[in-house]
Parts: structure tokens; C-alpha cells; sequence
């Protein structure tokens, strides 16, 4: 399946994903790299295939990226990355795309955007991993090393919050599934989760969107983890979502073992993964492989609350 998405991705990556999204083209980054960064201005460019919903992004010669914000929403997340991921990256174990330069807004494009340095690799489909395991817990060290970066001034982000704030849009995106998954199961898994207390530990480090579309790998290993607008401090039961999404059930429990995900860390885990719905609904039609990414995960949860 996860071969399929890719070949999706590669097919749609231009699409229009929102209503009222600013589109771009390589025209438009080579006019803005004249403007502002103009000893990059000759450099060939070239769209990258993508599923991410927040930027565009482009590869800029051999070593560099551009990524535009979509829509308004993402354009915060320049100023994020830039203040965080420099301090982030020597940290962390698999790379982290560190920005280089952010441009800003002109007339032909409104929003902050950035010049980041490119990360070799694919997308971390099953098929390029030759040990599952091994990525699962090469991964955990990734989240704990995160978990360790001093939480102060950190960034905060509703995904680090009480999952159980969700509850109205889980409400409101299952009267809009159309056959994907059992209406009652769903509803019956979501019950189970607002049953969990919020956490109560300090907060730590998530990166708040870990799934195969935001994950690298090369020569059959994880490499790097990119698209870190989701970042934040607060619970770590975010990052939970992976082990649905990614890996079959013996990497599942790897990750987790490595990770010493308690039981009620890993019901609200499961609880964000339930959260996708409102992803289903809002990208159905634009973008097939977050769709097909999210189902698969809910329905990995729904089979474990049989």
C-alpha cells in the first residue's frame, strides 16, 4: 500500500489542498531567490513530490531546499524552525533539515519562507527498511534523545495538550466518513481514551507529526526527520502515532518497549491517532496518500480494540 501512496504523491504533489492556498511554481522561487538571495539565483531548481500540507518544496542545486508556506496558518513555522532547529540538530541523532536563510515577504508572495539545507533520501515506506524492528527502535532513540532537549521557553502546540480537546471534531468528522471505518468502533476506541487521565509528567520535546511522509531513509535505515512545523513541549503521547501508522505489530511493540510507553501514555497515543479522521474528511479529495496514511493507522488501532 505504502508503495502505491508514493506513486500517488508523485502524481498529485502540485495540487491545491486548500481553499484559499498561495500557489507557486518554480517561476515564482527563482524570482524571489533574484530578489533576495541572488548568489543562489542560477542554481537549478526542481518541485519536490509531496504530500506535506502546510509548504511547498522546492530542491534548490544539489545541496539546498526552499519551502513555502501554503497558507497562513504555516507561515509561524518559519520563525519556529528557524529558532529551534539549529539548537535541535546537534542533539538529535538522524538529521533535521536546519535552515540556512528566510526570506521575506515580498509582493508576489506574502509569507516568511526559508532556504533549508537538502536531506538525502526517500520517504520511509516499509519497503525501504530492511529491519523494521531496528528502525522502530532507531527511532525511539531519536524521540528520546529529543525528550531530553531542555523543555525551557520551548514552543507550545495543541498537539502536546489533552487529547481529550478533540472530542468535538471527533464528533463532528464521523458523521462525514463515507464507509471508511466502523462508525461504532471508532466511537467505542474514542470512549476508551477519554477515559485516560490528561498527563501529568513535565513537559518534554515532540516533534507532533512522525509518520512515513516525514521520515527519510537511505541504504535500509531511517536518516532523517523533516517537516517539524508541529514541534513543541508538552505530552509525549504525540508521538505515539508512528508506531500505528508505520510499523507492523512486532515493530509496534519495539517502539514502544524502547520508548517505556505506559498504558495511559499510549491510550491518548492512540487517541491522537483517532484525531485523523478530521484528516480524512478534509483532504479526501486532495490529498490520497495523508488519507490513505491516516486510515491505515486508525484501522491498526481499531483492530487492537477488538
Amino acid at each position: 500500500m505504502q508503495e502505491q501512496q508514493k506513486e500517488v504523491i508523485a502524481s498529485r504533489y502540485d495540487m491545491k489542498m486548500h481553499d484559499d492556498e498561495i500557489a507557486t511554481d518554480v517561476q515564482l522561487v527563482r524570482q524571489l531567490l533574484r530578489s533576495q538571495f541572488p548568489q543562489w539565483a542560477e542554481l537549478p531548481v526542481a518541485r519536490v513530490s509531496s504530500a506535506g500540507t502546510d509548504n511547498a518544496m522546492y530542491r534548490l542545486g544539489e545541496a539546498l531546499a526552499v519551502r513555502l508556506p501554503r497558507i497562513h496558518w504555516a507561515m509561524d513555522n518559519v520563525a519556529k524552525e528557524q529558532q529551534w532547529l539549529p539548537l535541535l540538530a546537534p542533539q538529535l541523532p538522524l538529521a533535521v533539515p536546519v535552515p540556512v536563510a528566510v526570506g521575506r515577504p515580498e509582493k508576489t508572495f506574502p509569507y516568511p519562507w526559508s532556504v533549508v539545507h537538502w536531506l538525502p533520501g526517500e520517504m520511509a515506506t516499509l519497503a525501504k527498511l530492511d529491519d523494521p524492528v531496528q528502525a522502530a527502535r532507531d527511532l525511539a532513540a531519536f524521540v528520546l534523545a529529543l525528550q531530553k532537549v531542555d523543555p525551557a521557553q520551548g514552543p507550545r502546540h495543541n498537539r502536546g495538550g489533552p487529547v481529550r480537546l478533540a472530542d468535538p471534531v471527533i464528533r463532528k468528522n464521523i458523521t462525514e466518513l463515507q464507509g471508511e471505518v466502523d462508525p461504532a468502533a471508532f466511537i467505542a476506541a474514542w470512549e476508551k481514551v477519554l477515559a485516560v487521565d490528561d498527563y501529568q509528567g513535565p513537559p518534554v520535546w515532540f516533534h507532533g507529526d512522525l509518520s512515513y511522509l516525514n521520515l527519510l531513509a537511505a541504504a535500509g535505515q531511517l536518516t532523517a526527520v523533516i517537516d517539524w512545523g508541529t514541534c513543541g513541549v508538552g505530552d509525549p503521547a504525540i508521538e505515539s502515532i508512528i508506531a500505528w501508522s508505520l510499523f507492523p505489530p512486532e515493530a509496534r511493540q519495539a517502539y514502544r518497549e524502547a520508548l517505556e510507553v505506559d498504558d495511559a501514555t499510549w491510550e491518548r497515543g492512540k487517541g491522537w491517532v483517532l484525531t485523523g479522521i478530521a484528516g480524512v474528511t478534509y483532504y479526501r479529495d486532495t490529498n490520497p496518500a495523508l488519507v490513505a496514511d491516516k486510515l491505515s493507522a486508525i484501522t491498526a488501532v481499531l483492530s487492537e480494540s477488538d
